[in-house]
């Protein structure tokens, strides 16, 4: 009865030993390399980061490269880093390159940038090569960018822009497009003060010097360290396509006006018309009163027989004479009130 629990007992330590192997033997080789690389990371931090569901191959090698390249990284430091979403592997390697290159970069600064969403790696490279950037970008929906001189003629440009990374306006500094925007803004402006197109086919590099000078670098994350004209053309007169326009406006604008005036002398013309018409009326019935005033005269003895007579030989000899002349229709007055 004795043995049994003992045996029990022996069991149980003989499991945790072989546990405690288990798990040992995981960290064991991260342990030995890092110690042998002289970048100690003891067992307890191993265990910690394993709890805290830490990448330890990532952790331990980025240490291992930071001290052979002679950089002073904390393990907590790069652990930190990593729990914060950072980019481990490319810092590391960012830190390495600035050191070769000789470009002041400290952990901090490259954690921030890192956590940023730079890409610091690229970065520094960009710092120790500068790199070409067209304008306009060849992604972009236009391939050129063009500007009118003074004498109305297009000019259509492209440029290369050969920029550095200035790391310590990354965070927090303006990207590429602005560069682009930028740039093409300048060359815009610097074509449209030309008096004429001949004077920028024939000096192109001013273009440079005078988009060189407004500083359009300034709060980007890039130096701007040359701007070349890489092909300039001609394009369309778009003066002479505006004066086109307008002329063009300007003759609709008259025969708007022109048909107004004819709107109005047509109205006017029918008014007229009308009141012709009226006055005809008018006369029509100022002649049917006639008669009435004739009968009038002869019933109150104004008028006697010589007088009516009389009056028909005036009308047969006017009569007469408009007949000869070739006059036309008479009026009821003409004919004569009896007649």
């Amino acid at each position: 009865m004795g043995t049994g629990p003992l045996i029990a007992a022996l069991v149980v330590l003989g499991l945790i030993l072989v546990v405690i192997g288990f798990i040992m033997a995981q960290f064991l080789s991260l342990y030995i390399q890092a110690a042998v690389s002289n970048a100690k990371v003891s067992m307890l931090e191993l265990i910690g980061m394993r709890l805290r569901k830490v990448d330890l191959r990532v952790i331990v090698f980025s240490r291992i490269r930071a001290k052979k390249a002679g950089l002073e990284i904390s393990t907590a430091n790069i652990e930190t880093h990593y729990l914060a979403g950072g980019r481990v592997p490319q810092v590391i390697s960012a830190l390495i390159a600035a050191q070769g290159a000789k470009i002041p970069l400290t952990w901090d600064m490259a954690r921030a940038i890192d956590l940023a969403g730079r890409d610091i790696f690229d970065a520094v490279q960009t710092s120790v090569n500068p790199k070409v950037i067209d304008c306009p970008a060849q992604v972009g929906s236009r391939s050129t960018i063009d500007a009118v001189a003074g004498d109305g003629i297009q000019l259509k440009a492209k440029a290369r822009v050969t920029v550095r990374t200035n790391l310590a306006r990354l965070v927090g500094g303006a990207t590429e497009e602005t560069i682009i925007a930028r740039v093409g803004e300048g060359i815009v402006t610097t074509i449209g003060s030309a008096k004429s197109h001949k004077e920028v086919l024939e000096n192109p590099d001013n273009i440079s010097k005078t988009v060189m000078a407004k500083g359009l670098d300034a709060g980007t994350a890039f130096e701007i360290l040359s701007i070349d004209i890489a092909d300039i053309d001609v394009g369309e007169n778009i003066g002479a396509q505006l004066q086109q326009a307008q002329a063009e406006a300007v003759k609709k604008m008259a025969q708007a006006e022109a048909e107004s005036r004819a709107a109005k002398a047509r109205a006017l013309e029918q008014e007229n018309r009308a009141k012709i018409e009226e006055n005809k009326a008018m006369v029509v019935l100022a002649e049917a009163e006639i008669p009435r005033a004739i009968a009038h005269a002869f019933n109150s003895g104004q008028l006697g027989i010589m007088d009516y007579y009389r009056l028909k030989n005036v009308q047969a000899d006017t009569l007469m004479r408009s007949a000869i002349a070739g006059g036309g229709t008479q009026s009821v007055g003409e004919r004569g009130p009896l007649s």
